[in-house]
């Protein structure tokens, strides 16, 4: 082996071990967020350490590319808290759904119309999609650390500053702000363990730790624990009528997430072509849908790209072989399961928060000087978090906009396929 191919593999193992460290924060996160709607915590951290895993390591034999995936920050949450606890669905039927939509997703992906679809449908309805998922996960950050609580009276209102707990989610933001401006690697992970172990000297008001440490740190994963979620999913369930928005937001939100994602990280590589695709584009999509059907017989919500992987890029990963460094990391970590069990709210509300904060930049991109595209964005952002639910904005975003522009002389603008889709929402409604 010569010494360029000897750095070369070096540099993608480092590249690989960078971004693995930015986005591991979603085995905590993930398994915290989904144990919300009644999911064993342990199992859905191992279900995300090995969907991403295969999900990750496929992606690097089948494409070659730099590109790590993960459960979806958003899509997680509209599954525990919108789908499981607002509609009061079972999260088994709820995997059923999820699992529907990596087969959708795999069929738009192999079919040509997925350029079509994303091409049709209004930037910026897509960019409203994005903040408003980033507004949404934020809103959840601030309840898990109390500092946003509910309220008779007014609904919402400001939680005690002075407790322990909101002390502690306050001391994580910063401490992860500040590791980001220093542009730590892995901020949002050192924060999780930062507050976790000073969880471990505090205490709730009834006298209980605010940690609970595991009797050990390291263990061989128990397939006992992981039957918790292994296919477990009701996928017939999951076909029902009322289900539709559902099975359409987890894929049609997936697509717009995974597009953006890979173009942004195609373009960090300089494999952007003239039509605004790249090479093997197709076969990034197709691995997403696997990762997302694959994910979902384990027992988590949507697998995706993460836009975290251009911090390996950066570090110089070019090829798959960082993929795969970052898939057996994962593989590696369901050795961690249980410091899984003793991850308390205060420690994952910061990371919450901040990974809100990064996710709401595209609105500063959207022409709100033009009505008829500012409003729908508006409408869109503003009911995800308020209305608890990401479909809900993506649904009256996109009819907002066909009726405004319609009403407004500007029919010509709207699409064929928002036209369809607008008429599906309306007959949803009818009949619901």
């Amino acid at each position: 082996m010569n010494k360029t191919v000897f750095n070369q593999i070096k540099t993608e193992i480092i590249a690989g071990i960078t971004t693995f460290m930015t986005m591991s924060y979603i085995l905590f996160v993930n398994a915290q967020i989904l144990s919300d709607c009644g999911m064993d915590k342990t199992a859905v951290m191992m279900a995300t350490a090995l969907s991403s895993a295969v999900a990750t390591i496929f992606m690097g034999l089948y494409t070659n590319y730099p590109f790590a995936l993960a459960p979806g920050m958003g899509l997680n949450a509209y599954f525990a808290y919108s789908v499981c606890k607002s509609m009061g669905l079972s999260w088994e039927v709820a995997l059923g759904a999820v699992f529907l939509d990596g087969v959708l997703f795999l069929i738009i992906s192999i079919l040509p119309i997925r350029e079509k679809i994303f091409k049709e449908i209004p930037l910026s309805i897509k960019l409203a999609v994005s903040s408003g998922i980033g507004l949404f996960i934020a809103f959840i950050g601030l309840q898990h650390a109390g500092i946003v609580v509910s309220s008779e009276s007014t609904m919402l209102q400001l939680g005690n500053i002075k407790s322990v707990s909101v002390m502690l989610a306050i001391i994580g933001l910063f401490f992860a702000g500040v590791l980001m401006v220093k542009k730590f690697k892995g901020a949002l992970l050192y924060s999780i363990f930062l507050i976790t172990i000073l969880g471990i000297f505090v205490k709730h008001p009834d006298g209980t730790p605010i940690t609970v440490l595991p009797t050990k740190l390291i263990a061989i994963p128990s397939f006992e624990i992981f039957s918790k979620t292994f296919l477990k999913l009701k996928i017939l369930d999951s076909l029902s009528l009322g289900l539709i928005t559902i099975i359409f937001t987890f894929t049609f939100v997936d697509m717009f997430d995974t597009i953006g994602t890979v173009v942004g990280l195609a373009t960090k590589l300089n494999i952007i072509q003239p039509n605004g695709s790249f090479p093997k584009a197709g076969r990034v999509l197709v691995c997403d849908a696997v990762g997302t059907i694959f994910g979902a017989l384990c027992g988590t919500s949507t697998v995706t790209n993460y836009i975290e992987s251009a911090a390996g890029i950066s570090e110089g990963g070019k090829t798959g072989l960082t993929s795969i460094v970052v898939g057996i990391l994962f593989l590696l970590s369901l050795l961690l399961w249980p410091i899984a069990t003793c991850i308390p709210k205060e420690a994952t509300a910061p990371a919450l928060i901040i990974v809100g904060y990064l996710m709401i930049e595209p609105i500063l991109r959207v022409n709100f000087s033009d009505i008829t595209e500012g409003l729908p964005a508006f409408i869109t952002l503003i009911l995800m978090p308020l209305t608890y639910s990401i479909a809900n904005g993506l649904i009256f975003g996109i009819l907002s906009y066909v009726v405004i522009k319609i009403l407004s002389g500007k029919a010509q603008q709207v699409s064929l396929t928002m036209l369809i889709i607008s008429a599906v929402f309306l007959i949803y409604f009818l009949v619901k």
